[in-house]
């Protein structure tokens, strides 16, 4: 088939129109290779390399705008590489040129991910080196990483916590304590620490008690006239409040 014009495009890119009208896109390394802009015609097996080649450029193209986007581990890297229809040679290949290019490198990624992780969420150190770890990151690397930080979990630890008692407005200090605990455990703090922050900010809550007994008791009243004052308090001390306080006669 002759070639009737061959046109230049942005992102590298090459249109050959060929005179039974088919285009080829494709990249200028596959121009360059088989010096396409000197031949005046192509047969079918050149066609078919070109068409080959172009496919592995745009599987290369398509992972490089992903590794560029943010940064990658390694294993995300080769997992989104074994989705690409390629070869394994094709694969190869092109981890070994994104190796070259220094886009291969967990160290930086740990150390932004921790960085990130830390600042950003909720996640304890304990946790985020799990999650690292689940990524297939080394462990040396982890460890490098938040050795050479400077992070202080006991401080982060203790300004979610507060956050979370001055924001309280209907919890009972003890469910909101099982509360706190259950979700920083969760998310890999030590509890002897979450007890000994949350102790330590605490807030009486009396005024939550007597806000929860009006509550309950014109839900009551409505329904129990005998015994009103029992089923009140047994309400209220299922709900976390602190039974001497119930007991004060100046709520009933």
């Amino acid at each position: 088939m002759d070639i009737l014009k061959i046109i230049k495009m942005k992102d590298n890119k090459y249109k050959i129109i060929l005179d039974n009208g088919n285009i080829i896109l494709t990249y200028d390394d596959v121009i360059i290779k088989h010096n396409l802009l000197y031949k005046k015609s192509l047969n079918d097996d050149l066609i078919n390399k070109i068409e080959k080649e172009t496919l592995y450029y745009d599987n290369y193209n398509n992972i490089l705008k992903y590794v560029l986007k943010k940064i990658r581990c390694k294993h995300e890297i080769k997992d989104y590489l074994n989705s690409l229809d390629l070869s394994d040679d094709d694969k190869d290949k092109i981890w070994d040129k994104l190796n070259s290019l220094s886009l291969l490198n967990d160290k930086i990624y740990t150390s932004s991910y921790i960085n990130d992780k830390f600042m950003f969420s909720k996640d304890s150190l304990s946790k985020i080196k799990k999650d690292l770890l689940d990524k297939e990151i080394d462990l040396n690397i982890i460890d490098d990483a938040i050795n050479n930080s400077d992070f202080d979990e006991y401080k982060k630890l203790q300004k979610l916590i507060i956050k979370r008692i001055n924001t309280n407005n209907k919890t009972s200090n003890i469910l909101l304590k099982n509360k706190i605990i259950s979700e920083f455990v969760n998310l890999g703090y030590c509890k002897d620490m979450i007890i000994e922050i949350y102790d330590n900010n605490k807030k009486e809550d009396y005024d939550l008690l007597l806000k929860e007994y009006k509550k309950t008791y014109n839900r009551l009243s409505k329904k129990y006239q005998d015994n009103l004052e029992y089923k009140i308090k047994a309400a209220l001390f299922s709900k976390g409040f602190d039974y001497n306080n119930i007991k004060k006669e100046d709520l009933f």
